[in-house]
């Protein structure tokens, strides 16, 4: 295949002065796209510091300091976009926060502050951006997921929460922009990152540079890719797509409790299972079942 290039695009990665987001900005400057590095700064990384990084390879971007919580600072961000470089292409929603904590802990505050940040912030810059992709007829967004979202993680309800209602975000807007030529998917990555420094152990940070995820997000965010909809996860060289199934289940004459007890091995099978592109086609499959 000819190479990968982003040409004339212009792209907006958020939570972009450290970590995966630095790792981001930078894979896709070197593949000729102009870039709004955003990043509050609260934790020490600097927009500002990868803005010159990609100054000195030649490339071009713009810091933004605007918190994605903000809808006013997501408008400005995408306002910032459009009259530094004339038009917005790529929207890469990667900012985020912990505050990781057991359930039994957990306060509302602490759940709403991540929701703001990661659900809540995907949705302030997305929508900021959406008509102007909608009306050119063209754009990729990238969201970002975690393991945690998919799978569960003990004291992480509320990052979990958030990250499967990314899942459930990107797959709706996959439906809706595939008309305007917009394509939306999302990333589960394992990195060593701000977020993950103090969770995983060293030898296992030690294999998961961020630069093995960031290859991904760029063929998402580049006209070649034309898959929408999709959950991929990649880490430390691994790239995979994973998938929300439907056991083929069981069709029961009289649905009871006791019913349910006695088939439920079959209820809960996964093993030939189906994926659906939306809501409405799985509907469909069991209308027709029953």
């Amino acid at each position: 295949m000819t190479g990968i290039d982003l040409d004339g695009r212009v792209a907006i990665v958020t939570g972009a002065g450290g970590g995966l987001g630095r790792s981001h900005a930078l894979a896709l400057a070197r593949r000729g796209a102009k870039v709004v590095v955003n990043d509050v700064g609260v934790d020490g990384p600097s927009a500002d510091a990868v803005v010159a990084e990609i100054a000195a390879e030649g490339g071009e971007a713009v810091a933004n300091h605007a918190s994605v919580a903000d809808p006013k600072g997501a408008a400005r961000m995408v306002e910032q976009a459009l009259k530094t470089f004339g038009r917005v292409d790529v929207v890469v929603n990667n900012a985020g926060i912990l505050r990781d904590r057991s359930f039994a802990k957990l306060s509302e505050q602490e759940f709403r502050e991540v929701l703001e940040v990661h659900l809540l912030g995907a949705y302030h810059v997305t929508a900021a951006a959406w008509p102007h992709l909608k009306a050119q007829g063209y754009g990729r967004i990238v969201n970002t997921t975690s393991p945690a979202g998919l799978f569960g993680n003990f004291g992480q309800a509320n990052y979990a929460a958030a990250k499967m209602g990314l899942v459930g975000f990107t797959r709706t807007l996959a439906i809706e922009g595939r008309k305007s030529g917009i394509h939306v998917n999302v990333v589960a990555p394992l990195a060593a990152s701000r977020m993950t420094e103090t969770i995983l152990p060293p030898e296992a940070l030690a294999k998961l540079d961020p630069g093995h995820v960031s290859p991904l997000v760029v063929y998402l965010s580049s006209e070649a890719c034309t898959h929408t909809g999709g959950i991929f996860t990649a880490g430390g060289g691994y790239v995979g797509r994973v998938a929300v199934v439907q056991g083929p289940g069981v069709v029961l004459r009289e649905v009871t409790p006791e019913a349910l007890a006695d088939h439920w091995r079959a209820v809960t099978d996964v093993i030939g299972g189906v994926e659906f592109t939306g809501a409405a086609e799985q509907g469909d499959w069991v209308l027709a079942r029953v």
